[in-house]
C-alpha cells in the first residue's frame, strides 16, 4: 500500500534511564538519527524532512553576558533584573558585562556605553530597552550568539506591533544571532536546584506565569533542567526548544504550555525528534473552542476545526495533550521518573472495597486495563486477606493486614504477577497508623521493585507527615492528589512507552519526488477554480482511485445511449464547475430504469440548472452502487500544517453526525488504520444487523492514495471532497460516487 511504514525502531537513540535517581543518561546514536544528508532533504513539496537542532548551550551556559541597560538605581525596573542577571551569571559562571550610555559602574562592575566597546565577544546579550530593533543591529556587527528582548508592544497589541515583530524577526535573521522573545521574561535565568538526582523535567512556556507549578516540583523533589520562555517567538520557537531538549542526556520530559504555534511544519519535525528519542513531551495548548475563520466548501472543511487538527497533529506525533496545569506537572513528572513499564496491566489495591470500586470504575473507563488475576495468585492473596474480600482487581485488604507484617506480604505479591506493570493504591484519607504503616509499605516496596507504583494521597491537609515525609521523600513512589491525576498520568506513561516502542517516523517514507499520478493530476488542476465533478473524478482516477462507471453527456439520446452502456439501473447528476452540494438543488436523480426516465431525467436537470443559473459541463449518466458503507474523505489546507486528510462516516448527513478523524500528512498504513478505530461509527465498517463487513483495506487505500494527493498537489489543491466513498464488502473495493476539488 502507498505510504505504509511497517516496521519499527531498532535501537533508541539514547539510552533511557530505567529506574528512578539514576545517574543522567548520556547520548547514544542511533540508526534513526538523521545523517548529514537527511539534515537538508525535502519532501516532494520541498519542505523539509528533519528539525533543525539549534545548538542552545550557550544561551542556558554562556561565558559571558552582556546587560544593556543596565541599572542599579533603586526603584527603577532594570535595577531588579539587572541584580537578578548578576546572581544567576555567578551561578552558572559567567562574565557579565552591564550597559549603558551614562553609568561609569552598576553595582560595582565596569559598564561600558555601547555594545561596540564590549571587551569581548559575548555569547549572550540581554536588551533591557524599550525598542530592541537598533541594538539588534549592533550586536550583528559584534558576533553575538543569542539575545533575549523583554519588551512588549509587539504583536500581542495588533496589527501595528504585529508589523514591528515583522521587522525584528527580519533584522534578527539577517544579523545571524538568535533571538529569544521579545514580550518574554526572566524564567530562563531563574535558580534551578543542584541537589536533585535523576532524569529532569524541561519546561517550555509562552506565559511565564503559566510555568510556575511546574517550577515549584523542585520543591517536591522534582528536578528541573530548563525554562526556556518563549514570549512572541519572533526568532527562537517552541519546536527549537523541542528539539534542543530532546537531545539532552538529562532531560526525562518536556513540559509545555502554548498559547500558539508558530510553524506547525517545524513543530510536528520537532515533536517527531522527541518521539525518535523517546522523549515524552506533554503540553497545555490552549484554544480548544476555536473553530477556525475559513468558511470550507467542502464536507471536511466543516468537519476540522483548527484545533481539532492541532490535537490530532498532536497525538500523530505522540505529543501529550492535557487540559490543566496540575495535569501538566504531574504527567510531566512521572513521564521524567518512572521505569519503562513491564506490562500494561493495571491493578488498584485499596483498604476499602469503595473506594477500589469506584477509582476501578473510573480508570476502566479512561481506558486503563484491568486484568483479572488468576486464581492462583487470589489464592496467595487469600493467605493474608479474609476470603470473603474481593481480590481479583481491585484487591480489597479490608483494612487490617496493612497494620502488619501482611501489608508488605500483599504487595509484593501483586507486583511479581507478570501482568502488572502498575499498582495504584488510592488512600482517600489519612486514617493513622494504618494509612502511615501502608505508605512506608508501598515505598519500601518501591525500592525493591521494577514496576511503578502510584499514590492517590486524598486529604485535603496534606501536612500529614505520611505524606510530606514518607511518599513525597521517595523518588520511586509516584505521589497524586487526585484521582483524575493519577488516571491522566498513567495513561499518559503507558500510551507513550507504547507509541515510542513501535514509533518509526513517517518522514522517512515521504515521498521525495513527484508520482506520475501527479503529472496527469496537474494536468486537469485549473488555478483559483472550482472543478466539475466529472473533472474531480478524473482527477482522482489519476490517483487509482476508483470511480463508478459513468459517461458525461449533453443531450438526452446521449444520456439513453450512455444509460444503456452504463447498465440499468442508473443516476444521472448535473455536472458544473459551480455546484457543490448538489442534492440540495434538486441536481440528483437516482434509480432510473427505463429510456422514458432517462429523458426526464435530463429534461428536468437542465432546466433547474437553467432556473438556478448554474452553468453545466454536461449531465452524468452514472452506474448506480447501493451496497455498502458511505464514507467521506477529503483534504483540507489549514493555516498551521498545510494539507490534512479527513475520514469519516459519510451520506447526506456528514455534517450531522461530525464523526470523523484526522491527520496530517506524512503519515502510514498503522496512522490511517487508526484513524478508522476513533471513529464512533467504526462498527458499521465490521458489519451490524446483518450487513457484511465492509473492505476496510480498500478504504484504507483510498486515504492513502488521497494522502498522496495531498502532499504532491499541496500548493495547488484547496479542498478536495469524497462524498460518499462507497466502502463495498470485504474484498470488493471502494468507489468514490461524488467528488468536488477546488484549486488554488
Amino acid at each position: 500500500m502507498l505510504g505504509s511504514t511497517h516496521g519499527t525502531l531498532t535501537t533508541d537513540f539514547r539510552a533511557r534511564v530505567e529506574a528512578c535517581g539514576e545517574t543522567p543518561r548520556t547520548a547514544v546514536h542511533s540508526s534513526a538519527a538523521p545523517s548529514a544528508d537527511d539534515a537538508v532533504a525535502v519532501d516532494v513539496s520541498g519542505r523539509p524532512l528533519h528539525a533543525d537542532v539549534p545548538d542552545l548551550d550557550r544561551f542556558f551556559r554562556p561565558e559571558s553576558v552582556a546587560v544593556i541597560g543596565a541599572s542599579d538605581a533603586e526603584g527603577r525596573p532594570n535595577t531588579g533584573i539587572t541584580r537578578q542577571l548578576i546572581a544567576w551569571a555567578e551561578r552558572v559562571g559567567a562574565r557579565i558585562h552591564p550597559v549603558h550610555p551614562t553609568r561609569p559602574t552598576v553595582f560595582g562592575l565596569t559598564c561600558h556605553a555601547s555594545v561596540a566597546e564590549l571587551p569581548e565577544q559575548v555569547d549572550l546579550a540581554v536588551l533591557l530597552v524599550a525598542d530592541p530593533l537598533p541594538v539588534i543591529e549592533e550586536l550583528a556587527e559584534t558576533k553575538v550568539k543569542f539575545a533575549v528582548a523583554f519588551a512588549s508592544g509587539f504583536a500581542e497589541t495588533g496589527d501595528a506591533g504585529a508589523a514591528a515583530q515583522d521587522r525584528l524577526g527580519a533584522a534578527v535573521q539577517r544579523s545571524g544571532l538568535r533571538l529569544l522573545g521579545p514580550n518574554t521574561n526572566l524564567n530562563a535565568f531563574e535558580e534551578f536546584r543542584d541537589d536533585l538526582d535523576g532524569p529532569a523535567i524541561a519546561l517550555i512556556t509562552q506565559s511565564g506565569h503559566q510555568g510556575r507549578p511546574v517550577y515549584t516540583l523542585q520543591e517536591l523533589g522534582i528536578r528541573l533542567s530548563h525554562w526556556a520562555p518563549t514570549g512572541n517567538e519572533a526568532d527562537l520557537e517552541t519546536s527549537d526548544f523541542i528539539s534542543y531538549f530532546a537531545e539532552r542526556p538529562e532531560v526525562g520530559a518536556i513540559a509545555c504550555y502554548v498559547e500558539g504555534l508558530k510553524d506547525g511544519r517545524s513543530f510536528l519535525l520537532a515533536a517527531d525528534r522527541a518521539a525518535r528519542n523517546g522523549v515524552p513531551v506533554v503540553a497545555v495548548k490552549v484554544g480548544r473552542t476555536e473553530t477556525g475563520a475559513r468558511m470550507a466548501a467542502s464536507h471536511t472543511g466543516k468537519l476540522t476545526g483548527a484545533d481539532t487538527v492541532v490535537d490530532a497533529a498532536m497525538r500523530q506525533f505522540g505529543v501529550i495533550r492535557v487540559d490543566g496545569l496540575d495535569e501538566l506537572q504531574d504527567t510531566a513528572a512521572l513521564l521524567a521518573r518512572a521505569r519503562k513499564p513491564k506490562a500494561d496491566g493495571v491493578v488498584v489495591y485499596s483498604i476499602s472495597g469503595g473506594t477500589g470500586a469506584h477509582f476501578s470504575d473510573l480508570a476502566t473507563e479512561a481506558g486503563l486495563t484491568l486484568p483479572t488475576l488468576s486464581q492462583a495468585k487470589q489464592d496467595e492473596l487469600h493467605q493474608w486477606i479474609p476470603e470473603y474480600l474481593n481480590v481479583a482487581n481491585p484487591v480489597d485488604n479490608g483494612g487490617h493486614p496493612v497494620g502488619d507484617w501482611r501489608g508488605r506480604k500483599i504487595i509484593d505479591a501483586i507486583l511479581a504477577d507478570p501482568s502488572v506493570g502498575v499498582l495504584i493504591c488510592p488512600i482517600t484519607g489519612p486514617f493513622p497508623p494504618m494509612s502511615d504503616k501502608l505508605a512506608q509499605d508501598l515505598v519500601d516496596a518501591a525500592e525493591a521493585s521494577d514496576k511503578l507504583i502510584c499514590v492517590i494521597w486524598g486529604s485535603p491537609v496534606g501536612t500529614e507527615d505520611a505524606y510530606r515525609t514518607t511518599l513525597l521523600g521517595s523518588s520511586r513512589v509516584a505521589t497524586f492528589r487526585t484521582f483524575g491525576n493519577c488516571i491522566t498520568a498513567v495513561r499518559a506513561y503507558l500510551g507513550h512507552h507504547r507509541f515510542t516502542a513501535g514509533y518509526r517516523s513517517p518522514f522517512e517514507d515521504a515521498p521525495r519526488t513527484p508520482s506520475p499520478s501527479y503529472r496527469k493530476a496537474q494536468a486537469l488542476m485549473r488555478p483559483g477554480q472550482q472543478l466539475s465533478e466529472h473533472a474531480a473524478k478524473q482527477l482522482l482516477r489519476a490517483y487509482g482511485i476508483r470511480v463508478p462507471r459513468e459517461q458525461l453527456v449533453t443531450s438526452a439520446a446521449a444520456a439513453v445511449r450512455a444509460a444503456g452502456l452504463v447498465g440499468y439501473p442508473v443516476v444521472m447528476k448535473a455536472s458544473g464547475p459551480q455546484l457543490g452540494h448538489k442534492t440540495e438543488l434538486g441536481l440528483v436523480k437516482i434509480g432510473l430504469t427505463s429510456a422514458s426516465q432517462i429523458r426526464d431525467a435530463y429534461r428536468e436537470l437542465t432546466d433547474i440548472a437553467r432556473y438556478e443559473n448554474v452553468p453545466l459541463d454536461g449531465i452524468l449518466v452514472c452506474q448506480m452502487v447501493e451496497r455498502g458503507v458511505e464514507m467521506v474523505v477529503g483534504v483540507t489546507q489549514d493555516d498551521l500544517f498545510g494539507p490534512t486528510v479527513t475520514v469519516g462516516l459519510g451520506g447526506v448527513l456528514v455534517e450531522v453526525l461530525h464523526d470523523a478523524a484526522v491527520r496530517v500528512p506524512p503519515f502510514g498504513e498503522d496512522q490511517a488504520r487508526a484513524m478508522l478505530t476513533e471513529l464512533r461509527g467504526h462498527a458499521l465498517l465490521e458489519g451490524v444487523r446483518g450487513a457484511p463487513p465492509a473492505d476496510v483495506d480498500a478504504l484504507v487505500e483510498v486515504v492513502l492514495r488521497i494522502q498522496r494527493m495531498a502532499l504532491e498537489l499541496g500548493d495547488e489543491l484547496s479542498e478536495l471532497d469524497i462524498n460518499p466513498l462507497m466502502v463495498l464488502p470485504r474484498g470488493q473495493g471502494a468507489v468514490a460516487l461524488d467528488a468536488l476539488a477546488i484549486c488554488r
